[in-house]
């Protein structure tokens, strides 16, 4: 596959090199229900390189509950969730030979040049950023596409619990329906990665959905437009 500079609108530095590299996040939800090991499964088969996003699950609905009763800022919200990303992070890596923790975009780099699925723990890299909103509005989905653009990912992949029934879906309306969060429409707009979602029982699209140019066109994901 041919090589390029991939330039985003966050002002990050491109990235040379990673056009094959894809940006993976598995909801918080799926790691709840018994699909988990059938998906790690076809990640762990993927044809390109992965940077797996974990969301936090139940850790991060514990943070809500938390917050709900003793009544701290988001901004402390924030960063606890983060931090339920990040053992959400070290227990998926701890699933399966060749997924390995990385906290930096140097960590994850590396795990992909041993061939390893690099799985990214947000909160060193995330936490008291000024580009990145400290609210419940940005979850996973969001930060994901924000990794993909650092990165220089050019297509990210949002794995969820929910039946996937169409092509094309809009990402104003996923956010509406609590699908993705509500920061994630401006999100997508602001990096240009391109977003596909699988949804339930789709483990066995996921590996035509990465290898082909448009998965959408294939009926493989949903691109979230």
């Amino acid at each position: 596959m041919p090589r390029r500079d991939l330039r985003v609108h966050t002002g990050s530095v491109p990235i040379a090199g990673q056009a094959d590299l894809a940006v993976i996040k598995l909801g918080g939800s799926v790691v709840r229900t018994g699909d988990l090991s059938a998906w790690l499964d076809a990640i762990a088969a993927a044809p390109r390189p992965i940077v797996l996003v974990a969301g936090g699950g139940a850790l991060a609905d514990e943070v809500r509950a938390c917050q709900a009763r003793l009544g701290f800022a988001d901004r402390v919200g924030h960063e606890m969730a983060l931090l339920a990303m990040n053992q959400l992070a070290l227990a998926v890596a701890g699933l399966r030979q060749g997924f390995a923790v990385g906290a930096t975009e140097a960590e994850l780099r590396m795990a992909l040049e041993r061939g390893d699925v690099a799985v990214w723990a947000p909160y060193g890299l995330v936490a008291g950023r000024a580009d990145v909103e400290p609210s419940w509005r940005v979850t996973s989905d969001s930060l994901a596409l924000w990794l993909a653009a650092r990165m220089g990912a050019p297509r990210c992949f949002l794995i969820k619990s929910v039946k996937r029934e169409a092509t094309a879906a809009n990402a104003a309306e996923l956010s509406r329906a609590g699908i993705v969060d509500m920061a994630f429409p401006a999100m997508l707009k602001n990096t240009g990665i391109r977003a596909f979602f699988l949804g339930r029982g789709d483990q066995h699209a996921l590996a035509p959905a990465l290898a082909c140019e448009e998965p959408d066109a294939g009926g493989w994901a949903t691109h979230i437009v």
